[in-house]
């Protein structure tokens, strides 16, 4: 069957929509990093990233188009941000932003493929992959030259394999614990990373917040960063495991509107979407019981966070409605 006519499913509509909305908001904040980098070779990488991202909205739009499909409103220039706002970020943070930015696409572009099947669908996420993974490339080769590649923790070598021979492998409650396995330090560190970009991002962004609810909101999701940091930090230097740096010193004193309230609300609830989505799959890849125990606290905190977060974003009418099912009972109200 060619699939290439036919009508866009549930799956590919909405990854198209999702995809459309965040290179939408990741095109304004681009613009913004773009007019205040100062070091060359980031402004560089912040150009390319950028001209992907608008490549993906263009070619989105036409699909939409041909599609005659609603296009979602998104975010724009005019009114979501403002290129001429004072400095607020450091290069490096630009640089780390800016890896850690294409490794979400990566993974979210790599569903998106698993779930497509029209040719055109397929082909527009497959090539934006194939561009994001050379990109990645360049972004590690920059930050490994520049001295600020985040290198995970390694590993002793052992003899020989081995397997698991008693139950205390699963337990860490009380008294001794084993040492972490591979995967539970990976969770653990990409964990402590991902939320000491955020912290620093929250930071900025509550600077530079202009509406009450939004700014307090932001210092609390600064403070839940910061915290769930020295929650991982902890675990890992039980082990003598050493973490990255924290990045709040990379955020400048600027207090000038420079985003949108709407377009800062929109990163936070994503970023919170995301750690939800790491933290259960830390959870089920940590067979210490501990560690799927903190997991599952720190998840209820951030739910609930993200709840607040949903409420202020339909409050100010910020919340853009993604593709749904129809209502029946709405369409046999209006008949009656």
């Amino acid at each position: 069957m060619n699939l290439e006519n036919q009508s866009l499913t549930s799956a590919e509509l909405t990854q198209l929509w999702s995809t459309y909305v965040n290179d939408c908001a990741l095109a304004c904040q681009l613009q913004y990093l773009l007019a205040k980098t100062e070091d060359n070779e980031a402004s560089q990488l912040v150009q390319h990233g950028l001209n992907l991202a608008q490549s993906h909205i263009t070619k989105i739009r036409d699909i939409f188009n041909n599609e005659n499909y609603p296009v979602p409103y998104g975010f724009n220039l005019d009114e979501d941000v403002d290129v001429n706002a004072p400095r607020l970020y450091s290069d490096s943070f630009t640089l780390n932003y800016m890896h850690q930015s294409v490794q979400v696409a990566m993974q979210a572009h790599s569903v998106s493929l698993s779930l497509t099947g029209r040719e055109d669908v397929y082909n527009f996420f497959a090539e934006s992959l194939k561009d994001l993974i050379e990109f990645l490339k360049t972004i590690n080769n920059t930050l490994q030259t520049k001295g600020l590649y985040t290198m995970y923790p390694s590993l002793p070598k052992p003899e020989s394999y081995d397997f698991v021979k008693n139950q205390s492998f699963l337990t860490g409650y009380f008294g001794e614990r084993r040492p972490l396995t591979g995967p539970e330090i990976n969770n653990l560190f990409g964990n402590y990373t991902r939320n000491a970009m955020g912290a620093a991002m929250m930071v900025g962004f509550s600077q530079v917040a202009t509406n009450t609810d939004v700014r307090k909101y932001l210092v609390r999701g600064k403070e839940i960063a910061q915290k769930h940091c020295e929650v991982f930090g902890s675990i890992l230097h039980e082990d003598d495991i050493p973490t990255s740096t924290r990045m709040e010193d990379a955020v400048t004193d600027s207090t000038t509107y420079t985003f949108s309230d709407k377009l800062m609300m929109f990163y936070s609830t994503e970023l919170i979407a995301l750690s939800i989505g790491f933290y259960g799959t830390s959870m089920s890849t940590s067979p210490r019981r501990d560690l799927g125990t903190t997991y599952y606290r720190l998840m209820s905190e951030i739910l609930k966070y993200a709840e607040d977060g949903a409420n202020i974003l339909i409050k100010h009418g910020w919340m853009e409605e993604p593709p749904r099912a129809l209502d029946r009972d709405e369409l046999a109200k209006k008949k009656g």
